[in-house]
């Protein structure tokens, strides 16, 4: 079964399709089946990595339009790696949901129903706290939570822990925590070692052992259409990507 894996802060900026589309692609590698699923209205990661589909075959014609789940699957120029891209089209979602029966658990359907088909499921979620990041957070078994390595992040990962137990206590959903991951690292900068030892002080879950540092690579990769281990492989970031990906096949 798979393990289905949400990527969420409700801050933007902190790396989080930059963590989808490498992570997903260091999977992929390492010979897991992975199905990464592009869930943000501003669909980067769809861009990001070249994805491309007809207009009516996205997440959100699967979900609001009858479309077959079959038609978004989209195979990616790596083997093993299966992506479902999105378009402006989900910004519409959210007001089409708003009075539609079981309204968070559209994207649960969808993710039920394809996931016995893949190692790893990702889901990429946009800057917000909406009921698509809802649909998000309960399709997902686990939560990856990208934290920028600046002060103001701290107080972005207090209010999504305060989300994921409402959502747990009012939805029922049993949502686990699998780490924080420091994203936008700078060992020679005081406030990225501070603000780094402070979350691994004081995060309640686990904390990834790897920091994603600041680099070109991971900055130009969606540019060229890639995950950076294409464009830049042998590149701080790159490492660090392979290393998570890692941490996360022997986490349990």
């Amino acid at each position: 079964m798979a393990r289905v894996i949400a990527i969420c802060n409700q801050k933007g900026g902190v790396g989080k399709t930059t963590t989808a589309m490498n992570l997903s692609a260091y999977l992929a590698i390492s010979g897991r089946k992975t199905l990464l699923i592009d869930f943000d209205p501003q669909f980067n990661a769809t861009v990001g990595l070249g994805i491309r589909h007809l207009p009516d075959e996205t997440i959100y014609h699967v979900l609001l339009a009858g479309q077959a789940p079959e038609k978004a699957i989209k195979q990616t120029f790596l083997a093993n790696f299966n992506m479902v891209p999105a378009s402006a089209d989900l910004a519409g979602a959210l007001i089409e949901l708003v009075n539609m029966p079981d309204r968070e658990r559209y994207l649960r359907n969808f993710v039920e129903k394809v996931s016995p088909d893949y190692d790893f499921v990702l889901i990429d979620l946009g800057p917000s706290l909406n009921l698509l990041t809802i649909n998000g957070l309960l399709a997902a078994d686990e939560v990856i939570i990208p934290v920028q390595c600046e002060y103001y992040s701290l107080e972005g990962l207090t209010q999504l822990l305060e989300t994921i137990n409402l959502i747990k206590q009012n939805l029922e959903h049993p949502l686990k925590v699998a780490g924080a991951l420091l994203t936008m690292y700078d060992k020679r900068e005081k406030l990225s070692r501070e603000v780094a030892r402070e979350v691994r002080r004081r995060f309640p879950y686990r904390v990834y052992n790897i920091e994603i540092p600041r680099s070109v690579g991971l900055a130009e990769a969606p540019s060229f259409q890639k995950p950076v281990i294409f464009h830049a492989p042998q590149s701080a970031g790159a490492l660090a990507y392979e290393r998570l990906a890692n941490e996360l096949i022997e986490q349990t």
